[in-house]
């Protein structure tokens, strides 16, 4: 989601705003044993410790990456040009992982009809991600509901609007002030029957379950996100009480994660699910959507800075980032679960990007960036959002947005044998501190475990040195992943990474 410049004044006040101080949450078990090496990168299905994502042999995994949605039939995420350059190009950067979209109306075009070719379609793509070694998160990704209300998302069939005004006032205005749209939002939410008898979550519920279906056992796929940016609907003006949330859509929302969960652990009982607050959480809106009955789950959440595309300036953004970080925290650590930034930026303004990515790091939360691409009829500026500008054409050169490629591919760890402390990068400094326990408890990592570090050369052209104490690197000088091993008995393990 990018928020207009002209139409973000209705949540600018709200993102000047707030949150308490966040802390840990203990870890917990890990869904399934130690069953995988202990050396190389991460490779799906991961689990969670607890706030960490971990593998299968119980490393913390952090995933940087970017989003790839593609919002005009034929929905495909390739249908833009992406392929195996551009995968080539983003693990040669450092990324690991990638936001995927999946489209409800691609999925389903007909009530109950299924089309398996448009799947098709997106495995492709999570193929030739994860060749690449780049693992995906399926984001069914919706704006505006509709193509009818200048967005896309649910198919035709499901929009009920009640015969009600539809004024064309763009992204986001229509959420705020098109009654058409609120109405099948509302119908949506209270599972209103579809023309053929079957309500619309009912609908939405078997789709996931048709989805995983398809997708379990898939190597590439790290997750299934359930709904992006879920739109409260006419109850929307209450939500903005950064205080209070949005406690009658949370309900709906719960009950929804409810329906969807059950539907997709019928057909695949591993893939951890991913579930987001409402649109406003994004503008330091608590959320209260309570427990959902899956303990396999993670919280999604997205941090864009309405200042910055109201006002053109990042004068309260740091503040902003903060309450998100904070309110996401909040929420994750009172139900022992990982939480994932999955998306932020669509903007130019590196110094914006740079500090959502300290926060991150500073909270030690892995990110997804949007986006890899500008074909996005839902953003003010695809130009501003744009990574690589044209992925039919090779990413290289004037093609790639390369002040914001400096930013976002910077260092991190992608796969930890232990427990992080912490982890930095500032002005071409790279730290990070790590305990070898293990995030589930499970007693302590050998000093055959490897940790990777992505040090990605467009951050180091003329190589790095590196400082190890409590451990040894393993790998190659100047490799641009960065393997270090805990030296026997250590109990922390610091390094530090300079030009």
């Amino acid at each position: 989601m990018r928020i207009r410049r002209a139409r973000a004044g209705a949540l600018l006040a709200a993102s000047l705003l707030l949150a308490a101080l966040t802390v840990d949450a203990p870890s917990r078990a890990a869904p399934f044993p130690n069953a995988a090496p202990i050396t190389g990168p991460a490779v799906s299905p991961l689990g969670h410790a607890g706030r960490w994502l971990i593998d299968a042999a119980g490393r913390v995994v952090v995933l940087h990456g970017l989003n790839q949605v593609y919002k005009v039939p034929p929905y495909t995420p390739s249908a833009d040009g992406f392929g195996d350059d551009d995968a080539a190009f983003l693990a040669a950067n450092g990324f690991n992982g990638m936001r995927v979209g999946i489209i409800w109306a691609g999925v389903e075009p007909q009530p109950g009809q299924f089309d398996d070719n448009y799947l098709a379609s997106v495995a492709q793509t999570v193929q030739i991600l994860q060749s690449h070694g780049i693992i995906s998160l399926l984001d069914s990704h919706q704006d505006l509901y509709n193509e009818i209300f200048q967005g896309e998302g649910a198919p035709s069939w499901a929009v009920k609007d009640a015969g009600l005004p539809n004024p064309q006032l763009g992204f986001p205005g229509n959420y705020f002030a098109n009654p058409a749209e609120n109405a099948a939002w509302s119908a949506f939410w209270r599972n209103a029957p579809a023309p053929d008898g079957v309500g619309l979550e009912d609908h939405y519920a078997a789709m996931w379950a048709h989805v995983a279906t398809y997708f379990r056992r898939n190597p590439g796929v790290f997750g299934y996100e359930i709904l992006n940016e879920p739109w409260p609907g006419p109850v929307w003006p209450p939500c903005v009480n950064p205080v209070l949330g949005c406690i009658q859509n949370d309900a709906k929302l719960r009950t929804l994660y409810n329906r969807v969960l059950p539907a997709i652990r019928t057909a695949d009982t591993t893939t951890m699910v991913y579930y987001e607050p409402n649109t406003l959480f994004s503008q330091v809106i608590r959320t209260d959507v309570g427990t959902v009955g899956d303990p396999n789950t993670a919280f999604s959440f997205h941090d864009y800075c309405a200042a910055n595309t109201e006002l053109g300036t990042d004068v309260t953004c740091s503040q902003q980032d903060q309450a998100v970080f904070n309110n996401a925290r909040r929420y994750t650590n009172a139900r022992g679960i990982p939480m994932l930034l999955t998306e932020f930026g669509a903007t130019n303004n590196l110094q914006n990007l740079a500090g959502v990515l300290q926060r991150a790091d500073a909270d030690r939360v892995g990110w997804l960036e949007w986006a890899y691409t500008g074909n996005d009829k839902t953003s003010s500026s695809p130009t501003e959002q744009a990574l690589v500008f044209n992925p039919a054409l090779p990413p290289v050169g004037a093609n790639v947005n390369q002040p914001k490629l400096a930013v976002l591919a910077a260092p991190y760890p992608q796969v930890v044998a232990g427990t992080p402390t912490s982890w930095s990068f500032r002005s071409g400094t790279f730290r990070l501190s790590y305990s070898p326990l293990r995030a589930d408890g499970q007693g302590v990592f050998g000093p055959d475990a490897q940790t990777l570090i992505s040090v990605p050369p467009v951050e180091y052209p003329n190589g790095y040195h590196v400082t190890i104490t409590g451990g040894q690197a393993v790998s190659m000088p100047n490799a641009p992943v960065l393997t270090v091993v805990a030296a026997p008995g250590a109990s922390s393990v610091d390094v530090v990474v300079t030009p």
